[in-house]
């Protein structure tokens, strides 16, 4: 199965997934029935701070991902986030979902390739595309 990353003010491409908010804040104007989250986890999300000095400028991304990765690898609920994906993996998609307008420069992307990198020890490679 694949982790992939999906904005949740989009129509979804894939209901059929582990659909996984991974935003500290809810989205503006997105009901809770219609986003069709299987959960929220938003201690996976980047810090307040992070978030308010990136304000999703482009030109500030590669320092954005280089602090979220170091806010992920001392992140207390990693490990349980790792788990919880790792138990979903073998049987369906996992899709991060944020609510970024930028669809390249946000932080499911970099946590996509965190994943991914993280993962591959725990879930086997066939299991685990890109």
């Amino acid at each position: 199965m694949a982790i992939k990353c999906e904005r949740i003010y989009t129509k979804p491409a894939d209901l059929n997934g582990y659909r996984v908010l991974v935003d500290r804040l809810w989205p503006r104007g997105i009901s809770k029935v219609n986003a069709q989250l299987a959960t929220w986890e938003k201690e996976i999300g980047p810090s307040t701070d992070l978030r308010k000095w990136f304000n999703h400028e482009p030109e500030k991304f590669p320092e954005f991902q280089q602090r979220y990765l170091a806010e992920l690898q001392a992140n207390p609920a990693l490990s349980d986030f790792l788990d919880l994906l790792a138990g979903q993996l073998p049987d369906q998609d996992v899709i991060l979902l944020y609510g970024a307008k930028d669809e390249t420069h946000n932080q499911a992307v970099v946590l996509k390739d965190f994943l991914l990198k993280r993962l591959a020890d725990r879930v086997p490679a066939e299991r685990l595309q890109d």
